[in-house]
């Protein structure tokens, strides 16, 4: 069932995108595929209950393990200095695998809202699991596109907001439990 509604792991519900104003930092309103994210791409998404979480609320939320999501589960990322060769190797394995490896789950847009016609017309495409997170970091960082085809360049959503600390965890926690899947490797972090 959609969201795991039959098994209660969550709900479909529409997305209410934040009403709070983007700042002065950026002048413009209405032109940005991200300023109401994600609501010029979709409009329904899946409130997961308790521990389950991901786009079909099928997974178990971060930290968390188990039939249930009830086990609570530590991880410990190694500083990278302090890998072994062996470590250092699997790694890079890993990562290299990640690059040869089509997301089963994701795909990316092609083009801007408006280039999609209003969404009439869908822009995506398959992507690796490595470039996935290249292409999300880019997407939340890029310039803005303006209504005249110009760029709008003194802005970085990703790193000039409050959210820089917050949205980098959730994209190396994300990285994480996608390499995980990749590799069978429960326990990479």
């Amino acid at each position: 069932s959609s969201c795991g509604e039959v098994s209660g792991r969550g709900v479909c519900q529409d997305v209410v995108p934040s009403n709070s104003p983007v700042g002065a930092q950026f002048p413009f309103s209405g032109i940005d595929d991200r300023e109401n994210w994600p609501i010029v791409f979709y409009n329904r998404t899946c409130q997961c209950q308790g521990n389950f979480m991901g786009y079909n609320c099928g997974e178990c939320r971060f930290g968390y393990t188990g039939p249930n999501c009830t086990v609570r589960r530590n991880m410990i990322r190694k500083e990278i200095f302090r890998m072994t060769t062996a470590e250092k190797d699997k790694l890079i394995a890993y990562l290299n695998l990640a690059k040869r490896t089509i997301s089963p789950d994701y795909v990316i847009t092609t083009g801007t809202y408006e280039q999609m016609n209003n969404g009439s017309n869908p822009m995506f495409a398959d992507i690796n699991v490595y470039d996935l997170f290249v292409w999300l970091h880019y997407y939340a960082s890029r310039d803005a596109f303006l209504e005249d085809g110009s760029v709008w360049a003194n802005i970085d959503f990703a790193h000039e907001a409050p959210g820089f600390l917050p949205w980098h965890r959730f994209f190396l926690l994300l990285w994480e439990r996608e390499i995980q899947k990749v590799t069978g490797d429960d326990n990479f972090t």
